[in-house]
C-alpha cells in the first residue's frame, strides 16, 4: 500500500516527531492495513478484527441504526479529538503513599483508542496520526509502574487497554511497533504475570476476582499483540484452571437450577461486580478473535453469571450462597471474611459492557439472554472513557459497544470461533430485530418489553470509588 501526505497533515509532523515517530502520514481516505502474524495470530485481533472494523464503517456510512448512535457517542467524546496532546511520564504511580499520576495514563490511553477507532470508522487519517503520536510518546518514555498494591491494577487495566489501542494502528508507518511491544513486555506484563503467580505475597483468596481479571486481560492482550503463544496459553489456562478468584469457576462458583450462576463479587458491591463482568467479557472476546471459545467454556458458565448480574442490577431478586474467604499475607497476618448475601443495587448504575456480551450470545450463538439484552437496551448507546465520570472507575472499560459489537445474526449460530483477516460487512441494517442489536432505534420497543417506562437520553453516571484498597 502506498502512503501519501496531504497538505493538512504536514502540520502534524511536529507532534509525530516529538513522540519519536518517523515516516509519512496516511491520507484521510486511506485505511490502515491489517495482516495475520507469522505466528498464526490474526491482526487486528484483540477486541476488534478487520471484519469488525469494516462492518462498523459500512454501517455508519449507510446511516444504519444503532451504529450511527454509537458513532455519535464516540465523536462527541473529548478524548476522540485529533488535537489531543499526550503527557507521557517516566514512572506512573497508583496507590496511597505515592505522587499518583495514573490519571494522565488512562486519559491518554483512551484518547489513543478513541482516535484510532474513529479513524477506522470515519476514515480521517488525522485521528490515526493522533493515536500513533500518543502511543509513541509513551513507549519512548515510560519505564515503570509504582505505588501500593494498586500498581497491579494499573498494570492489568492499562496494559490490556494500551494493547488494544496499539493493535488498531500497528501497521501505521509511523508507529514504533517494536518499541511499544518492548514497553508492554517489560513494564506491564511482568507485573500482571507476577500477580497471577504470587498475588503480592497474599493468600490466594485475599484479592477479589477483579484483581485477577485485570491481570489476566493484560497477559492475554500482551501475548496476542506481541505474538507470544506461550503467554496466551498461560492466560487461557488460568481462565480455565487458575487457583485465584478470577478464574471462571472461582469467580462464578455456584450454578443454580434456574440457569443463573452466582457472581462471587455480588457479595461485595454492584460496581465491582459490573467491572468483573466487563473484564471477563473482554477476556472472552479477545480470546474468541484468536480461535478460543471461552464464552462457551463449561457450558457457557460466563453467560449464566452475566445473566445473574444483569438481573440483580435491574433490581431483580437473586440468591447468594454464603462465601467465606481467607485474607492476609502468606506466613503473616491472616483473617477471614464472609459475604452472606448479594449487596444492594442502584438500578441506575451502568457500565459500557453489555452490548458485547448480548451480541455474542444472541447473534453469534443464537442463545437466549433475556436479562443481558434488557440491560444492554437500557445502557445504549454505550459511550467510553470520559462518559462515565472523571475518576478511574469510569475508564476501566474501553466501551463504545453499541458501535463496535452490534452485529447481524450469524448464518451458522454456534459455530466455533475463527480468526478473521478479511472484511465481510454488509452496508445495510439487519433485516431482523431482536433484543441483541443494542442501539437507539431499538430503545422504545425494548423498553416496553422490559417494563421500563422511561429511558434517559444519555448514559447514566457510574458511581464508584476512585481507589481500590489492598485486599478488596
Amino acid at each position: 500500500m502506498t502512503f501519501v501526505t496531504s497538505t493538512a497533515q504536514i502540520s502534524r509532523r511536529s507532534m509525530l516527531k516529538a513522540a519519536g515517530a518517523t515516516g509519512v502520514a496516511v491520507t484521510a481516505a486511506t485505511a490502515l492495513p491489517a495482516t495475520a502474524a507469522d505466528s498464526g495470530f490474526a491482526h487486528p485481533g484483540l477486541l476488534h478484527t478487520r471484519a469488525d472494523l469494516a462492518r462498523m464503517a459500512a454501517k455508519v456510512k449507510a446511516g444504519a441504526a444503532p451504529y450511527t448512535a454509537g458513532f455519535a457517542k464516540l465523536t462527541a467524546n473529548r478524548h476522540a479529538q485529533s488535537g489531543w496532546t499526550p503527557q507521557p511520564q517516566t514512572t506512573v504511580y497508583r496507590g496511597a503513599g505515592s505522587p499518583q499520576n495514573y490519571a494522565t495514563l488512562y486519559n491518554d490511553i483512551h484518547a489513543a483508542y478513541q482516535n484510532a477507532l474513529r479513524h477506522h470508522v470515519g476514515g480521517d487519517g488525522a485521528h490515526a496520526d493522533t493515536a500513533v503520536a500518543i502511543l509513541n510518546a509513551w513507549s519512548a518514555r515510560l519505564t515503570s509502574l509504582a505505588g501500593s498494591a494498586d500498581r497491579f491494577l494499573a498494570a492489568g487495566l492499562y496494559g490490556y487497554q494500551f494493547a488494544n489501542a496499539a493493535e488498531l494502528v500497528r501497521d501505521h508507518p509511523d508507529f514504533d511497533l517494536a518499541r511499544f511491544q518492548e514497553m508492554l513486555t517489560k513494564v506491564f506484563a511482568p507485573l500482571s504475570e507476577d500477580f497471577l503467580a504470587r498475588h503480592n505475597g497474599a493468600v490466594i483468596t485475599n484479592y477479589w476476582p477483579n484483581w485477577d481479571l485485570t491481570a489476566m486481560a493484560c497477559v492475554l492482550a500482551t501475548g496476542i499483540f506481541c505474538d507470544d503463544r506461550s503467554q496466551v496459553a498461560r492466560a487461557v489456562d488460568y481462565f480455565k484452571h487458575g487457583d485465584g478468584l478470577g478464574s471462571l469457576r472461582h469467580a462464578i462458583p455456584v450454578v443454580r437450577d434456574d440457569g443463573l450462576a452466582e457472581w462471587l463479587e455480588a457479595g461485595r458491591d454492584q460496581g465491582h461486580a459490573l467491572l468483573g463482568v466487563g473484564l471477563m467479557g473482554t477476556f472472552c472476546e479477545m480470546a474468541w478473535n484468536q480461535g478460543y471459545d471461552l464464552y462457551g467454556h463449561d457450558d457457557s458458565r460466563f453467560l449464566k453469571g452475566a445473566q445473574y448480574v444483569a438481573k440483580w442490577s435491574l433490581g431483580g431478586e437473586v440468591s447468594y450462597t454464603a462465601n467465606t474467604r481467607a485474607k492476609g499475607a502468606v506466613g503473616g497476618w491472616s483473617g477471614r471474611e464472609t459475604a452472606s448475601a448479594a449487596a444492594g443495587v442502584d438500578p441506575a448504575m451502568t457500565r459500557p459492557i453489555w452490548a458485547m456480551i448480548a451480541n455474542h450470545y444472541t447473534k453469534r450463538r443464537g442463545l437466549p439472554a433475556s436479562y443481558v439484552t434488557r440491560i444492554a437496551a437500557r445502557s445504549a448507546p454505550e459511550g467510553g472513557g470520559g462518559d462515565y465520570g472523571p475518576n478511574s472507575g469510569g475508564y476501566d472499560q474501553l466501551g463504545f459497544g453499541t458501535l463496535a459489537f452490534t452485529r447481524d445474526r450469524a448464518a451458522s449460530a454456534g459455530a466455533a470461533p475463527v480468526p478473521t483477516t478479511s472484511a465481510s460487512a454488509s452496508s445495510t441494517p439487519a433485516a431482523g430485530r431482536d433484543l441483541a442489536a443494542t442501539g437507539s432505534s431499538d430503545i422504545v420497543g425494548w423498553s416496553a418489553a422490559a417494563g421500563i417506562t422511561a429511558v434517559a437520553g444519555g448514559l447514566l453516571l457510574l458511581r464508584r470509588r476512585d481507589r481500590v484498597r489492598q485486599g478488596e
